[in-house]
């Protein structure tokens, strides 16, 4: 990917006969959203660690905004948010943005309005201490924030915030997307960012085993799609034998088709007329996908 603000190529990272990232070649381009998942210890911060610079590469190459990780040209490309983020507790939220905004060459007064973006404008002048996780999450997404950076780094950044509070986060990511700022996240919580992302990249045991946008993820890996058919009443077993699969409750009909077989699936239904009344249709969601290739991972290094 020619204009992409993070291009991973072939990177490898061994910490002495343990190889911690194993030929990792991932792109993140201008807008786009990118979701890194993996257990625990499958090697995503270890990348992260070496997109910031804090890691040298074993082999391959990480090319951040056309610059090398750790030089001053990358730092003030991209920014990061750790799943933990720790202020010095005297300080005032507006205290930590000035601060940063100095480290990163930014004028406070272009930096401040950051805490009203993220939704602590009304805290900006209490101390850091006082805050609760999820207001310290914020102050951190603020501080991320400053200098509209290129590329943001996020490592389970919805950590403590309650279910509203992590709606106005991908809020302001999507907005922060939109205006052209690359984003790749770490997370486990599958269901959150599934209607969030553009593309995921799925890593086991320091190697990436998928990557692609989730519709592309579950025709590659052949998961079925589940439709939900309920009959007219006294009509179940007629729409059951026209069309087979699985009788539920007395009066619906579950079945199970690829992909490439769902609109053959209901031209048989669109036959039946009045002895369907309504249809429910389930695809593959990002949990049925990590879940496949992880076992898929799994089966490998049982074999």
């Amino acid at each position: 990917m020619s204009d992409a603000i993070l291009s991973v190529e072939d990177l490898t990272i061994r910490f002495g006969a343990v190889t911690a990232v194993d030929g990792v070649s991932l792109a993140v381009a201008p807008s786009e959203r990118v979701a890194l998942l993996g257990h625990n210890g499958a090697g995503k911060s270890t990348l992260f660690k070496t997109v910031l610079g804090f890691l040298t590469p074993t082999g391959g190459r990480i090319d951040v905004a056309g610059s090398t990780p750790g030089s001053d040209a990358a730092r003030r490309a991209v920014s990061y948010l750790p799943e933990q983020v720790v202020f010095p507790k005297a300080l005032t939220g507006a205290e930590v943005l000035t601060y940063f905004a100095r480290l990163k060459g930014v004028s406070p007064e272009a930096a401040l309005p950051l805490l009203d973006t993220v939704g602590i404008a009304a805290a900006a002048h209490r101390a850091v201490g006082t805050y609760s996780k999820g207001m310290r999450q914020r102050l951190g997404l603020a501080q991320a924030l400053i200098g509209s950076p290129r590329l943001l780094l996020l490592d389970e950044p919805t950590s403590g915030l309650d279910p509203v509070s992590r709606r106005e986060f991908y809020e302001v990511l999507e907005a922060s997307a939109r205006a052209g700022t690359a984003v790749l996240l770490s997370s486990h919580s599958l269901s959150e960012i599934e209607n969030r992302i553009d593309r995921i990249a799925i890593m086991a045991r320091g190697a990436l085993r998928a990557e692609g946008s989730l519709a592309e993820l579950s025709r590659r890996a052949g998961l079925p799609i589940r439709i939900r058919v309920e009959a007219a009443a006294g009509r179940a077993d007629a729409v059951h034998a026209r069309l087979g699969g699985e009788r539920v409750n007395g009066r619906s009909v579950v079945l199970t088709c690829r992909a490439d077989e769902k609109v053959g699936a209901l031209g048989r239904l669109a036959d039946l007329g009045a002895d369907v009344v309504d249809v429910d249709i389930a695809l593959p969601d990002l949990d049925d996908v990590y879940r496949h290739y992880s076992a898929a991972t799994d089966e490998g290094a049982a074999r």
